[in-house]
C-alpha cells in the first residue's frame, strides 16, 4: 500500500517536472508509518517527507534540483483519485477487496482474533477486555460554546471514500530547526510524558493534543485499558516503520549524489499525513542537499540521550500500570 501510494506521488512530481521541460527527473521520499491516533487509538497512516522537486542531470553530468510549483486543491484531488483507484485494484489483485455484498476478508482476524478484536475496538472507541467490555472509553472536558468558532484549513487537503491526503506542510531549505521539529512530529512516540499522569483513584488520565469538537480534553483509562491500546498500536517484530523510496533508497543510482555535498541547489521538504508534495521552498543555491552546509555529526551516545530520559519515564508509568 505505501508503495502504491509512493510511486503515485513521485510519479506526479516526474510529470510536471516533464511538463515544465525537465525529461529525466527524479525524486525521493521517507516515509514513517504511524499506527497510533491522539487518542492512543489504532489509526495506521503514513507520514511522507517527499522532495519537493526532482534532481536531473545537466550536459555534463551533475545533479541540478528542479523545483516543484505549489499544488493546487485540484492537484491533491488529482493524487488521492489516483490513489485510491491503484490501491482498489491491488486489493482486488490480492483477492482482498470488497465483494459484490460489500465484504472483504479479514485475515487478521482470524490469525490473530484477540488481537483483531482489540484493534477493533481500539477503533471504535471502545473496551475490549476487563470489567467495561464493550464500553466507550471515558471522556472529560466541558461542552464548547456554540457561538466558538472551529477553524479548518482544508488548503491542500482532500479526502475520497475513506483516502485521506494532506500536503499542507512543507520546511524550506536551509531552516534547519524547521526540519528537525518536522521530522520529529513525524518520528513522535505514541505518548508524549507530559500529556499522561496517573490519578488519586489509580486511574490513567491522558490529556489530548488539541480540544475535540465535543469539547473533550482527556481521556481516562484503568490499568489494564491502558496496556490494551499499547499492545494493538504496537507493531510486530521485524517490520520497517521508516522506509526509503526513489533517489533516497538504499539502491538508487543517484542516491550518493545526493545525499553527498556536491548538490548544486536543494528545496523544501514536505510532510504528508497520507501526504504528498507541498509548497516549493526557496532555492538555496551553492549549498548541499535539503539546504545543509556543514551539518554537525552527533554521536550515537548523544542521540540515545535525547531519547534515553522519555523512554524511562514512559517504562515507569507502564511498569505501574501493569
Amino acid at each position: 500500500m505505501v508503495a502504491v501510494f509512493l510511486r503515485t506521488v513521485l510519479g506526479f512530481l516526474r510529470s510536471r517536472a516533464r511538463q515544465a521541460g525537465v525529461a529525466d527527473g527524479r525524486s525521493g521520499a521517507v516515509v514513517i508509518v504511524q499506527r497510533f491516533g491522539a487518542a492512543l487509538n489504532l489509526n495506521v497512516h503514513v507520514h511522507a517527507l517527499v522532495l519537493d522537486g526532482v534532481f536531473a542531470a545537466d550536459a555534463s553530468g551533475r545533479l541540478q534540483f528542479h523545483e516543484a510549483k505549489p499544488p493546487s486543491d485540484d492537484d491533491v484531488v488529482t493524487v488521492v483519485d489516483r490513489v485510491r483507484q491503484r490501491v482498489l485494484r491491488l486489493l482486488d489483485r490480492r483477492g482482498d477487496g470488497v465483494d459484490d455484498e460489500g465484504c472483504a476478508p479479514d485475515h487478521w482476524a482470524e490469525e490473530a482474533p484477540v488481537l483483531a478484536g482489540m484493534g477493533a475496538a481500539s477503533v471504535q472507541g471502545r473496551v475490549f477486555v476487563g470489567p467495561r467490555a464493550g464500553a466507550r472509553v471515558r471522556r472529560v472536558g466541558d461542552p464548547p460554546d456554540d457561538d466558538e468558532d472551529r477553524p479548518s484549513d482544508t488548503r491542500s487537503h482532500a479526502r475520497r471514500e475513506g483516502f485521506d491526503l494532506h500536503a499542507g506542510v512543507m520546511a524550506p531549505a536551509g531552516h534547519r530547526h524547521r526540519l528537525e521539529r518536522l521530522c520529529r512530529y513525524t518520528l513522535r512516540p505514541p505518548i508524549a510524558e507530559e500529556r499522561l499522569r496517573m490519578a488519586a483513584d489509580e486511574q490513567v488520565l491522558l490529556r489530548l493534543r488539541h480540544r475535540w469538537s465535543d469539547g473533550t480534553t482527556h481521556l481516562v483509562f484503568d490499568p489494564l485499558e491502558l496496556l490494551e491500546r499499547l499492545a494493538v498500536i504496537t507493531s510486530r517484530p521485524r517490520i520497517n516503520l521508516i522506509l526509503y523510496h526513489g533517489i533516497l533508497a538504499p539502491g538508487a543510482a543517484w542516491r550518493r549524489q545526493i545525499v553527498g555535498p556536491s548538490i548544486v541547489s536543494a528545496s523544501g521538504v514536505n510532510d504528508l499525513h497520507v501526504s504528498t508534495s507541498g509548497a516549493g521552498g526557496q532555492d538555496n543555491a551553492g549549498g548541499s542537499y535539503l539546504g545543509r552546509s556543514d551539518p554537525p555529526v552527533r554521536s550515537w551516545a548523544s542521540l540515545m540521550r535525547r531519547v534515553g530520559t522519555t523512554c524511562s519515564r514512559v517504562r515507569d508509568v507502564a511498569t505501574r500500570c501493569a
